[in-house]
């Protein structure tokens, strides 16, 4: 006896000195099949995971938009539950699944249809949807890829995918004038897109890609008919889908304020820069885009959606110019590097400038034209948080005077934003130059003459209608063609070009850095200036710590 208790406490002493159960990593993935037998992930779904036997409270986990989810957990016994049933397709499922987590390996957990408890929509406890509707967690999930980005010169939009001829809708306002808009369909694909109509009245413009670009996508289902096509009641919930400026697309919900044939005012708050995307009921059906909310719209807190009635009528005119048209092309266009500029390499390069912060200038008749990199507009950025350290911080707080250069590196006007995230792009901006009249002149020095001082009067020499850039006889095409929109007075601005290129595309190793400028006054006549190799060597150089990371 004496030997068997030895024998225990030394078990258990080997049992105490070895180390802590390393922790195991449990996959959880959701994943329910709808009619037509396609796989559809759940996302957002939340579960709770519980020890055996019941202790500590549950942890819980939230599924992504591909319906899966990893907890670490220790080893052990475990139950997996649904905090509330999710409804698809007129059913609500929900899951509870005991599960053992063994040491030293993972672990894979599947929920789908054959083992959740299901039921009627409904039932008493289940999602209180009609028959047929579908949770509308699962609108982002299956949309995501048909609702694509929209680059035009003025604005960045959201449009979406109607049918497999490549046509997109999104609203009038964020094209404009344009006559080609850039379609961002994934991170590292960018195609054009010429605008096939665009009604002003109806506020929707429709395009047209290369239908080869879309070929995997699935077109929003846009049905026109009159029962689609009237407006949501008040009250009702609604859900959009849009791609800001910054950050991945997202869906936002909100609730109708006021109907009408024309579209509907609600309180969907979407991001800067999304406007264009589609709205959906809860059930899936698309009434309308969503639209650049006006002044008063934004006041009380409302956005507009167009009615899907609308643009119905605006695409059947777009179909028709489609007869007989050659498709566009799906030719790649340039897209930002995907390697950022690091903060820390922003701030030992512009603190190497020494306070020098001017842009690189090239000389031209009727432009100012000057490169601009992340360097100067991080730099000036720095320099004017130094200088007025409270500005901003409390209202009405006094601003030091800045240096000149200060304000056109941090005044982008509807680009501001875009530049404000330090992109690791090289800016050329061209400026139209003021100048004074000849008459003019003659005038304001006559009544000098009587003793009355008059500043000068000056009126732009010519608007800014274009740029090619060429590195030595190769024309480089920019990521971007901008323009900023800059206000004269309340009912006239100027437009200046704010063209985005690679880093890479114009250099030292150009055998010449070419530009040519044309105005809208002679827009087939272009002012070409060959940029000094020492002004090239300047914006490489800033360029030199992001290479080198």
């Amino acid at each position: 006896m004496i030997r068997g208790l030895m024998f225990a406490s030394l078990v258990f002493a080997v049992q105490a000195a070895a180390p802590t159960q390393g922790v195991s990593v449990l996959h959880v993935k959701v994943v329910l099949t709808d009619a037509a037998g396609t796989a559809t992930p759940v996302p957002r779904h939340v579960l709770l995971v519980s020890e055996n036997p019941a202790g500590a409270t549950p942890r819980q986990i939230v599924t992504g938009l591909d319906g899966t989810a990893d907890i670490r957990l220790k080893p052990g016994n475990y139950t997996v539950e649904s905090d509330r049933p999710v409804a698809f397709q007129g059913k609500a499922y929900q899951w509870t699944q005991i599960i053992d987590v063994p040491a030293g390996r993972d672990t894979v957990l599947e929920l789908t249809a054959g083992n959740a408890d299901a039921e009627s929509a409904a039932a008493p406890d289940a999602a209180s949807l009609r028959p047929g509707e579908t949770d509308p967690s699962f609108l982002l999930g299956q949309w995501q890829d048909s609702v694509v980005a929209l680059w035009s010169p003025t604005a960045h939009a959201s449009g979406f995918v109607i049918d497999a001829n490549g046509l997109i809708v999104t609203n009038q306002r964020v094209v404009g004038t344009a006559t080609s808009i850039e379609v961002q369909l994934a991170p590292s694909v960018k195609v054009a897109a010429p605008v096939l109509t665009a009604d002003p009245a109806r506020d929707v413009a429709v395009l047209w890609i290369d239908p080869k670009a879309i070929a995997s996508v699935k077109p929003v289902p846009l049905v026109c008919n009159s029962d689609v096509q009237s407006p949501a009641a008040k009250g009702k919930e609604i859900f959009t889908i849009g791609t800001p400026l910054r950050g991945p697309k997202r869906m936002t919900s909100g609730s109708v304020r006021r109907a009408s044939p024309q579209g509907v005012d609600a309180d969907l708050l979407i991001a800067r820069g999304s406007a264009g995307g589609p709205v959906f009921t809860s059930g899936g059906d698309v009434i309308g885009l969503t639209s650049i909310a006006s002044d008063d719209e934004r006041s009380d807190g409302s956005s507009r959606v167009v009615a899907s009635g609308n643009v119905c009528e605006v695409v059947a005119t777009a179909r028709q110019k489609m007869n007989g048209a050659t498709p566009p092309s799906g030719t790649l266009l340039p897209i930002e590097p995907d390697r950022p500029f690091p903060a820390e390499a922003l701030k030992a390069a512009s603190a190497g400038r020494a306070g020098n912060l001017n842009p690189y200038p090239v000389t031209a008749s009727t432009f100012d034209v000057s490169f601009i990199t992340p360097v100067l507009t991080y730099g000036a950025q720095h320099l004017h948080e130094q200088m007025n350290p409270e500005a901003g911080a409390r209202k009405g707080a006094a601003r030091a005077p800045e240096p000149p250069m200060v304000r056109p590196l941090m005044d982008f006007s509807n680009w501001s934003e875009y530049v404000a995230d330090y992109p690791p792009v090289l800016l050329v901006r061209i400026t139209p130059r003021l100048v004074e009249g000849f008459w003019t002149t003659v005038g304001r020095m006559a009544a000098h003459t009587q003793g009355v001082s008059l500043p000068p009067i000056k009126r732009i020499k010519s608007g800014f209608g274009r740029l090619r850039a060429f590195c030595g006889d190769a024309e480089v095409t920019p990521i971007h063609p901008f323009r900023l929109e800059q206000r004269v007075s309340e009912t006239e601005a100027i437009y200046e070009g704010l063209y985005v290129f690679d880093p890479a595309a114009l250099g030292p190793h150009c055998a010449a850095v070419k530009l040519m400028l044309y105005s809208e006054k002679e827009p087939e006549k272009p002012e070409t200036k060959v940029v000094d190799p020492a002004t090239v060597q300047r914006f490489w150089d800033d360029f030199k710590r992001w290479r080198e990371r």
